[in-house]
This record gives C-alpha cells, sequence and structure tokens, in this order.
C-alpha cells in the first residue's frame, strides 16, 4: 500500500476525535475498518502512531512528528484541489450549475433566470444560514452563484474573484405569536419589545445578532436572547410563544405567527447576488440581476405586511453607516 493523501486525513481525525470510534463514525466508516486502515497505515510508515487506552487514543512521539507534517501538508492540498476546481470549472460545460442561498425567497426566481438561458441545465442547490461559507465556495470554485445578504455597517466583504449585485435592501420587522398583544398593532416600538425573550441566530452567523444587538443598544435598548435558533426551529419558538424575532419585510405570515413592521425602521437587510467574476455566469449577471430583482418584487407582493408597509412609507430608505464590514 502506497501514503494517500486521505491516510493523512485519517490520521488527523483519530487524533482530534482522540477515539477510534469517534473517529469512525465523523469518517462514515466502522471501528474495525478504521482500525485495519490505521495498522495498514502505520506499517507504511514503520511505526505506531497512536498508544490505545480505555479511555481512548495518544498520539505517541512519532505520531506527533507525523501529525506535525501532515497538518502542515493538507492545506495546501485543499487549496490545490480548489484552485485546480476552479480552472476546471472554466473549461467544463456550462450547462452545470451549483447554487447556493440564505434565507431569503429569491432562490426559486435564480433557478428560474438560468433555465431562460440554459433550459436544459443541470442545477442543484443548497441552504446554508450564513453568507461567508457561499462566497467561500464560489471562490473556490463549489458554486457557480449564491443569493446572500449583509446589513448596513457590516457590509459583505468578498473574497479575490467574487462579485456581487445588491438586488433590493428592506428593513427588518419583527415576528411575534400570533396570540402576543402586539400582534393586534399595526407597528411594534422596539421599547414595546424590552421585556421579551428573543430568538436570534449563533453570534458568529455574518455578525447578524451583533448587529442586531448594537443597533438596539445605541437606541437605548436590549435584546435578551435565550434562543440560539434559525430557519424552521427559530419559527417553532416563536410559534409556540417562547421568543419573538426579528425577520426579514418579505417574510410571509405563517399559521401562528404574525409580522409587524417596527416603528422607526431601525433595522434593515441587504439582499445580494454572488457570482464567480470568472465563471460561466459572468456573461449573464446583468440578466440575472433582472430576472432576480423580479423575483424579489413577487415576494412583496405576496407579503401583505410589507405591502401596507410600503405604501406608507414611500421612499423610505436605510440608514448610511461607516462601521467597519464584517
Amino acid at each position: 500500500m502506497e501514503l494517500e493523501f486521505r491516510h493523512l486525513r485519517i490520521i488527523c481525525s483519530i487524533a482530534d476525535s482522540g477515539s477510534l470510534t469517534r473517529a469512525a463514525a465523523s469518517l462514515r466508516l466502522t471501528q474495525p475498518g478504521l482500525s485495519a486502515q490505521l495498522t495498514r497505515i502505520e506499517r507504511v510508515l514503520g511505526g505506531e502512531l497512536f498508544s490505545r487506552a480505555q479511555s481512548g487514543v495518544v498520539p505517541t512521539a512519532f505520531g506527533e512528528v507525523v501529525l506535525s507534517r501532515a497538518r502542515a501538508v493538507l492545506p495546501t492540498v485543499d487549496e490545490l484541489l480548489e484552485v485546480s476546481a476552479l480552472a476546471a470549472q472554466k473549461g467544463c460545460s456550462p450547462h452545470r450549475f451549483r447554487l447556493g442561498s440564505v434565507n431569503a425567497p429569491l432562490l426559486g426566481g435564480l433557478i428560474t433566470a438560468i433555465r431562460l438561458h440554459h433550459p436544459e441545465a443541470e442545477i442543484s442547490s443548497r441552504g446554508q444560514g450564513c453568507t461567508v461559507p457561499l462566497v467561500d465556495d464560489i471562490a473556490g470554485g463549489r458554486l457557480e452563484a449564491a443569493v446572500v445578504g449583509d446589513s448596513p455597517g457590516y457590509q459583505l466583504a468578498l473574497p479575490p474573484g467574487v462579485t456581487a449585485e445588491p438586488i433590493a435592501t428592506e428593513p427588518l420587522f419583527v415576528a411575534l405569536p400570533a396570540a402576543h398583544p402586539l400582534a393586534a398593532l399595526e407597528e411594534v416600538r422596539l421599547e414595546d419589545l424590552e421585556d421579551e425573550d428573543w430568538a436570534a441566530p449563533r453570534p458568529d452567523n455574518d455578525r447578524i445578532r451583533e448587529y442586531w444587538s448594537r443597533t438596539l443598544l445605541v437606541m437605548g435598548h436590549r435584546m435578551r436572547v435565550v434562543h440560539e435558533a434559525e430557519g424552521r426551529l427559530l419559527l417553532d419558538v416563536v410559534r409556540n410563544g417562547h421568543a419573538v424575532s426579528f425577520c426579514q419585510a418579505t417574510f410571509e405570515e405563517v399559521p401562528g405567527i404574525a409580522v409587524r413592521p417596527i416603528a422607526g425602521n431601525p433595522l434593515w437587510y441587504r439582499h445580494l447576488l454572488a457570482w464567480h467574476e470568472e465563471g460561466p455566469l459572468e456573461p449573464l449577471g446583468p440578466s440575472l440581476v433582472r430576472n432576480v430583482t423580479e423575483a424579489y418584487q413577487a415576494a412583496c407582493a405576496r407579503s401583505t405586511v410589507y405591502q401596507g408597509w410600503l405604501e406608507r412609507h414611500d421612499g423610505a430608505a436605510p440608514p448610511q453607516r461607516t462601521q467597519p464590514a464584517c
């Protein structure tokens, strides 16, 4: 047997897990199968890499030497794979497109837009709670385009080679349990939410929560987050009356949840469409932006609450801030 890069990944996984059983689970292997692979790897390298014990495994002195080299080599290999994937993408068929999206009502419109130009295209997509991994995947050639977003003062920092065009900027509203007393109001004041429990994304999710908390703090309010959640889990917490949360203005009300504007429009969200400037979708960029913008307008029309807000706030614009980009 010759040593392969996957063998180095196996060694690192075992060391990180501290257990053959846990490493086998993360690698989707059986524990006996992983143990046999490790034995073969040790035979090739010429020494024992781990000391076995009931509590798990610990790298031997020889193993530490091998691990230090493996951890130095693998990032370079990963970078090589990303660069080669992007280079291959430039010369591959333009009829295969991998798309990504954060929680926004635009992915369907993006797929429709691409099919207008490539009816026979093979299109796949995946959702992601965070914008940053999506633009990183575009830069690395793992996605062709993605629906992403950012907040005022926390503008998205794009990796080299990735371009993004704004689709729309909209206010954030508040999602309330349908039975909440504030749901009877046309709009909600921040001070009325002072004593509420909140559901919000994790702090490392594109710094969205930092933007929420900092904006409220500047205005003299606080946000007591007791549930870290997003997507369906967040909606379930709100629906069952355990918390409130901010949401996009285009969010459509669902049974059990009421969406209301916030007085003064203190928080905003910007929708963006991103793609690689040397990728197969670059020639279609302006057309895709127009089509996705139409999809956004359709989403606005579906939200009766947002339609009412638009009628009352013609020409409203987000605040301009100079806070460092995220």
